[in-house]
């Protein structure tokens, strides 16, 4: 039975107000893989007390509605939903301690046919207890089994896809085999990031890891090559989902450089050779 454009469309998500703390943001730090060389006090910023610094990709998972998907009204097949593209701007820094409100609203619901799913488009702003903005998060959500419901939205503006040619600065990160263990204590505890027999069951020899976690890893990437370890400076991250990885593999992030801070890149698997992450683009300020 297709989704009803209607419900979904007009979805009512409750205000969320989360309090975390300083624990928190070392926490999502050390999931993305800040802290692997102790030494390095560029690192260890985000993941020590002493003049700490929260990562701005941690707005992701902050001010989270929950999995909403799975709720009997919305009608949606959500076993073969699967996240398709993120989104993030960033208006101010996230303090690494303190209480955001997170306002939640559907903005776009894309037909695609009848044998070829549906597109969800969630936009979650995220405020501080003053009500100043801090980010702005958006999320597409593929539903594999839902199109042909006869009406939708047009689709947003496409990601640019990553430039010909040789790029000008690649990152390689090693992403640590307990990855997912570690970043499913930020938000999402589905079994599929920890239980080999579930991934089994799912169809992945061993479990995968957080699409999110991934995008942290990118953004480490960036931040490490293009902004000297100074977070503050990336404005904005977005890309598109298209494999998975596997925790202990190495993710080499390549980057081109584009005029007034404009960077586009692309993720692979080095151990698989394969593209995990694709038309990606990001702004960094000077």
């Amino acid at each position: 039975m297709p989704l009803n454009y209607d419900t979904i469309k007009n979805w009512r998500f409750d205000e969320v107000r989360q309090r975390y703390d300083e624990k928190d943001a070392m926490l999502y730090a050390l999931g993305i893989g800040l802290g692997q060389d102790p030494m390095d006090t560029a690192q260890l910023r985000y993941v020590y007390e002493k003049d700490l610094l929260a990562f701005p990709t941690m707005a992701v998972v902050l001010g989270y509605p929950g999995f909403w998907v799975r709720d009997p009204r919305a009608g949606i097949d959500w076993v073969k939903v699967v996240h398709g593209e993120q989104r993030l701007t960033l208006h101010a820094p996230l303090p690494p301690a303190g209480l955001v409100v997170g306002r939640s609203r559907n903005t776009h619901v894309i037909d695609k046919g009848a044998d070829r799913g549906a597109i969800i488009v969630n936009e979650r702003t995220l405020h501080d207890e003053g009500g100043n903005l801090l980010a702005t998060v958006r999320q597409s959500t593929f539903c594999r089994g839902d199109g042909g419901f006869g009406q939708g939205d047009e689709a947003p503006p496409a990601l640019p896809p990553a430039p010909e040619g040789e790029p000008d600065l690649r990152c390689e990160l090693p992403i640590s085999p307990r990855a997912a263990l570690l970043y499913r204590l930020n938000a999402d505890r589905n079994p599929l990031h920890a239980d080999p027999e579930v991934a089994r069951q799912a169809g992945y020899p061993r479990p995968i890891l957080h699409g999110l976690c991934t995008y942290g890893v990118a953004a480490h990437a960036i931040v490490k090559s293009c902004c000297d370890y100074d977070a503050r400076r990336l404005l904005s991250l977005d890309a598109r989902f298209s494999a998975p990885v596997y925790p202990g593999e190495t993710l080499v992030c390549d980057i081109w450089r584009r005029p007034g801070g404009e960077l586009r890149f692309q993720a692979r698997v080095r151990e698989r050779g394969i593209v995990v992450m694709s038309h990606g683009s990001a702004r960094v300020s000077a």
